[in-house]
């Protein structure tokens, strides 16, 4: 019998994009949750297509906002970010098992709305005389999610609390550049992610600090640790205090970025 765990795996096995933004969308969250032990993967990592080809972040060069290969450049970039967290979402669903119901029912309506984000995203791309695919990307938020694949703890902790958080951050600072040029839509497009990603990072804190609880950890400290362990990206500012605390970060957490 089909259940919301199994059915996950079909959208984040899906090589093209678009389909797997569709295939996402079309989960059905009435399923059950079905057994809550380890699924196997049909490969070794989500479904990926041939394009866009994949650099490391220091050889992506921005172009000029005053042209539209400039303004569509930046698009791409956060189609590609808002792909990754597709999968990442869909990863957590299949591949942890043991949690509440409540945390795969909630990671699947985040990656609907990641669907959204790409979709959206995509759209405004193809207006602008260019598809995703076009230009180059990077693949540092899967290489985290690698990283972080033999603990739950770890994954919550660091992809949707520090990855996706740094979204909050930079989300004000991109609309303004790409509205300051005139794309008044993917401005529209940016307020619809922010709204939402808040909501995918309140799902981070909220489930990082149940797994604290259950493993007998303090949170700030343990975070802290997991950063260290992991290698992951040093937060900088400007932070975004205000959409971080409707996120749920606590004051003591903020106080620890510096």
């Amino acid at each position: 019998m089909q259940t919301l765990r199994s059915s996950a795996l079909i959208p984040w096995a899906q090589t093209d994009p678009n389909l797997k933004a569709q295939a996402t969308l079309a989960l059905d969250l009435s399923l059950p949750v079905g057994a809550l032990d380890s699924l196997s993967a049909p490969n070794a990592g989500p479904g990926r297509a041939a394009r866009p080809l994949l650099v490391p972040h220091t050889q992506l060069k921005a172009k000029s906002m005053a042209t539209p290969e400039g303004r569509a450049m930046l698009v791409h970039s956060i189609a590609h970010i808002e792909l990754n967290a597709i999968d990442l979402a869909l990863d957590v669903v299949w591949r942890f098992a043991g949690m509440p119901e409540a945390f795969y029912t909630d990671w699947v309506r985040i990656a609907q709305e990641e669907a959204k984000h790409y979709s959206l995203l995509r759209q405004h791309l193809v207006s602008l005389g260019f598809d995703y695919g076009d230009f180059p990307a990077h693949n540092t938020l899967w290489d985290m999610a690698e990283r972080t694949k033999d603990d739950i703890l770890a994954r919550i902790g660091i992809v949707p609390r520090t990855m996706e958080a740094r979204g909050l951050d930079a989300s004000p600072g991109v609309k303004n550049k790409l509205v300051s040029v005139g794309d008044h839509r993917a401005g529209e497009i940016l307020d619809i992610i922010l709204e939402e990603e808040i909501g995918h990072v309140a799902a981070g804190n909220r489930w990082y600090r149940y797994l604290c609880k259950e493993r007998g950890l303090e949170p700030v400290h343990t975070y802290a640790e997991l950063i260290a362990q992991y290698d992951a990206p040093k937060l900088r500012p400007p932070f975004n205090m205000a959409a971080r605390r409707l996120a749920g970060f606590e004051e003591a957490e903020l106080a620890a970025m510096g």
